[in-house]
């Protein structure tokens, strides 16, 4: 069994250019909050990816799932996005299994009550609805995290999000990348996004 990292975030979102300033407001709203923010990009392909996806997301104190991605994607043959629900699946059926476990997760949808339609076997959770917008995304975190002893603003979190966007052309040409979405991108923004937040919470 994986140890659980204290203040570690397992991150649960689509990965597309579309999707980019979400993706960047989560990864500048966690580290605002003084997370750790992981995510399936640092998993090697190849054998026992699942297994160890699923061991990354059991080392997590915290799971955020956006299920906002429900449309079929613009890419032949279109398809609906399945991994993130997936994965939610993944926490809730370990949870179910270990009752003891410490885990706190959040589901998070950009339309007003879409969730009961979409995975109608979670009515009764209320996701948090950040409509579609980085703002929206710091709004819904500071209500998901209201019981941390870090408490950002959405100022300063709006601040470590520009200021990790602005460097983000910089960061995928210095790590030969192709997009936001890669392993060394992912962890080179968690880097810098801690780096702002030391500066922009004093």
């Amino acid at each position: 069994m994986a140890r659980v990292a204290r203040d570690s975030a397992f991150l649960n979102v689509p990965y597309d250019d579309r999707y980019k300033d979400l993706y960047l407001a989560f990864i500048a709203g966690l580290t605002a909050f003084g997370l750790d923010p992981r995510a399936t990009l640092e998993v090697p392909g190849g054998e026992r990816r699942l297994d160890r996806i699923f061991e990354l997301i059991i080392s997590c104190q915290y799971s955020f799932h956006d299920l906002s991605r429900v449309e079929l994607d613009r890419r032949s043959p279109p398809t609906p996005r399945f991994n993130m629900p997936f994965e939610l699946g993944l926490v809730l059926g370990w949870l179910k299994a270990n009752r003891r476990t410490n885990h706190t997760w959040f589901v998070f949808e950009s339309v007003k009550r879409r969730l009961q339609k979409s995975l109608s076997d979670l009515d009764g959770t209320d996701p948090y609805v950040h409509d579609g917008t980085p703002q929206g995304v710091f709004r819904e975190l500071s209500n998901a995290l209201v019981r941390r002893t870090h408490q950002p603003t959405v100022g300063q979190m709006k601040s470590i999000y520009d200021s990790i966007k602005m460097a983000s052309p910089l960061v995928i040409k210095n790590a030969g990348a192709k997009s936001l979405f890669e392993a060394r991108v992912f962890t080179q923004l968690a880097v810098l996004a801690r780096q702002y937040a030391e500066l922009a919470i004093l």
